[in-house]
C-alpha cells in the first residue's frame, strides 16, 4: 500500500516537479558556474606530478580522464563549428559577392572545373563559420584550462573570450579594407598580360590572408592574459623586440600574397604595431598582477597576526 501511494504521489506531482526543475535550472546552473569560477585549484609541484604519473596508476588514469575531457571539448567545438558553417550557407554567396568587389564582382572571375564553384562556396562558408564560432571555440579552450587556473586568471580568461572574437573579426576587416586593395592592384598591374583569375585562386588568396591576419590581431590580448597569469614577462618581450621583428618579417613573407616589399610592408606594419601594443599591455597586466599579489600577501600577514 505504501508503494502504491508513493507511486501515486510521484505521478501526481510530476508535472509540478518538472515545471519547478525547468524554472530552477538556469539558477542552479548559474550557482554552479559561480562556484566553479571562485574555486582555487590544488597546488602541486610539476615534478611531483611527473613522479606520480610514472609511479601511480591512479595518476595515469587521471591523465587519461583529462584526455577524454579534452576530446569532448574538441568534439563540442567541432559540432558548433559545423553548425556555424551550415548556417553560413544562407549568406555565403552574398559574402562571396562582397569579397569579390576588389576585382569587379563575381562575374569577373571564372571557374575552370566542374566542382570549383562548390569548393569556393565551401571555403567562404568555412571562413564565415570560423568567425561565427570563434567565441564558443575560445570558451571551450577556457573551460578545459579553467580547473587549473586561479580565480583571477579564470575571470581574466573569461572576459577575454568576447574580446578575442572581436579582435579576430577586426583583423579580418582590416585585411579586407586596407591590405587587399593595394595587393590586388599590384597583382593586376604587374605586367600587361591579360588577367583572367579563377575563383579558386582568388578566394584562396584572400581567405588565407584574412584568417591569418585575424589570428595575429589577437596577439595583444593573448599576451595580456598570459602576463596576468604570470606566464609571460613584459621585460622579456621588450628586450627581444629585434628578434620579434625578424620573425614577423618571415611570417609576413609567408602570408603576403605578393613578393614585392610594399605589400609585405603593409602586412608587417600592423603586426609590428601589435607587438609593441602587446608589450604595453603586458606591462599593464604585470603591474596589476603585482598589486593583487601584494594585497594577498598583506591580507595573509594580517590574518597570521590575528
Amino acid at each position: 500500500m505504501r508503494k502504491f501511494f508513493t507511486g501515486l504521489w510521484r505521478v501526481t506531482t510530476f508535472p509540478f516537479r518538472l515545471i519547478f526543475n525547468i524554472i530552477a535550472f538556469p539558477f542552479r546552473g548559474t550557482a554552479r558556474f559561480v562556484r566553479f569560477l571562485n574555486t582555487e585549484p590544488e597546488e602541486r609541484p610539476i615534478g611531483e606530478v611527473f613522479v606520480d604519473l610514472a609511479t601511480n596508476s591512479d595518476a595515469r588514469q587521471m591523465m587519461w580522464d583529462q584526455v577524454e575531457v579534452l576530446r569532448m571539448h574538441i568534439l563540442r567545438a567541432l559540432i558548433v563549428l559545423s553548425l556555424a558553417v551550415i548556417a553560413s550557407f544562407w549568406f555565403a554567396e552574398a559574402l562571396m559577392e562582397f569579397m569579390a568587389a576588389p576585382v569587379g564582382g563575381l562575374e569577373k572571375l571564372q571557374s575552370i572545373g566542374p566542382t570549383e564553384s562548390i569548393g569556393v562556396f565551401m571555403r567562404v562558408a568555412l571562413m564565415a563559420g570560423i568567425a561565427i564560432a570563434s567565441p564558443y571555440i575560445a570558451f571551450e579552450i577556457w573551460l578545459f584550462a579553467a580547473p587549473g587556473l586561479h580565480v583571477r586568471e579564470k575571470k581574466l580568461g573569461l572576459i577575454g573570450i568576447p574580446l578575442a572574437a572581436l579582435f579576430f573579426v577586426a583583423g579580418m576587416a582590416f585585411t579586407f579594407q586596407y591590405l587587399l586593395p593595394p595587393a590586388i592592384d599590384f597583382l593586376k598591374n604587374f605586367t600587361s598580360i591579360t588577367q583572367a583569375w579563377t575563383a579558386k585562386d582568388y578566394f584562396a588568396l584572400i581567405t588565407n590572408l584574412m584568417l591569418w591576419i585575424g589570428v595575429f590581431f589577437e596577439f595583444p590580448l593573448v599576451i595580456y592574459v598570459l602576463t596576468a597569469m604570470g606566464i609571460v614577462q613584459p621585460k622579456f618581450l621588450a628586450e627581444q623586440w629585434r628578434i620579434a621583428i625578424v620573425i614577423i618579417a618571415v611570417i609576413a613573407a609567408a602570408v603576403t600574397p605578393t613578393v614585392d616589399p610594399v605589400n609585405q610592408g603593409l602586412v608587417m606594419l600592423p603586426m609590428i604595431l601589435l607587438y609593441f601594443i602587446s608589450i604595453g599591455l603586458s606591462y599593464i597586466a604585470y603591474a596589476g598582477r603585482n598589486r593583487v599579489n601584494a594585497a594577498v600577501e598583506k591580507e595573509e600577514l594580517e590574518t597570521e597576526a590575528e
